[in-house]
């Protein structure tokens, strides 16, 4: 979903756009001057050019301020940041500063991500952050004697939990903004035709079955997309902050997903895990 994301906005905005990759380049570089590449949206092939691909592994705190590092020393302007990436459903590891990998990566390393960004987009304002969350934030909690999952561990809960924590960080970050022409916004993108569950065992029976109702319901990429393009580009949003959309409308949150205290103290205890000096 991201590449069709980024195909989408460089069609609608032009200007630079880096994609941050965590293993299709490598530790590589390319920026592709000049070149196209063809996309489809809104039914029609359009060229692209200005794309810059980047390596970042959020499941590692080193790699975040390395990128963001980069970023600040070759970019004079931020203007949007789509916080996207994700894991799903993962059998249980750990990131490799020590962390459950889903709330390291969904949660974590987009907090420090932003974080370390924050500078550069205030003085870029206007400018926009996106992140991007799922309906199954519904199913979480958090659970702040175990972050970590040491004492138990359900990949599904787990998901459902650092979709929770996006969430909540997009409205703290929000409160934490006002004044200064950044905004920040929350979305669900739908169940979307993506490698994301590759983590899920479908018994080999059931696989036909399940690729027909895939093709038959899900959304493609650049279906799913549509929402976080809304969020970084339209100008129906301009202004608009602290809010959680479904299909380019704002939605409305469960309370647990509202509450003030639990916001401000996950946003104290992620500061103390990624090493946030204030």
């Amino acid at each position: 979903m991201a590449v069709a994301t980024v195909a989408a906005l460089l069609a609608a905005l032009g200007g630079a756009l880096w994609l941050a990759a965590r293993r299709f380049l490598g530790p590589s570089v390319q920026r592709l001057h000049g070149s196209e590449h063809s996309s489809l949206m809104h039914g029609k092939t359009v060229l692209i050019t200005g794309l810059v691909v980047k390596h970042l592994d959020l499941a590692s705190l080193r790699s975040v301020r390395a990128f963001c590092q980069e970023m600040l020393q070759e970019e004079p302007r931020l203007d949007v940041l789509i916080n996207n990436a994700g894991i799903f459903q993962c059998p249980y590891m750990k990131t490799e500063d020590g962390f459950e990998m889903q709330f390291g990566v969904n949660h974590l390393g987009h907090f420090l991500l932003t974080n370390l960004l924050l500078g550069l987009l205030k003085s870029s304002a206007p400018s926009r952050i996106v992140v991007v969350s799922s309906k199954l934030y519904k199913y979480g909690d958090i659970n702040f004697e175990d972050l970590n999952s040491e004492q138990s561990y359900n990949k599904s809960f787990c998901y459902s939990r650092s979709k929770l924590a996006n969430i909540l960080f997009t409205r703290e970050l929000a409160r934490r903004l006002e004044g200064t022409n950044v905004t920040v916004n929350v979305l669900h993108p739908g169940i979307v035709r993506t490698n994301l569950g590759r983590h899920i065992h479908i018994p080999l029976l059931v696989k036909p079955l399940f690729n027909l109702v895939s093709w038959a319901f899900f959304k493609t990429p650049l279906e799913g997309a549509q929402t976080s393009i809304y969020l970084a580009s339209s100008p129906e949003v301009e202004g608009v902050s602290g809010k959680y959309f479904g299909d380019c409308k704002e939605e409305e949150l469960l309370p647990k997903a509202m509450d003030e205290s639990v916001a401000r103290k996950l946003w104290d205890i992620s500061e103390v895990m990624v090493g946030i000096l204030k």
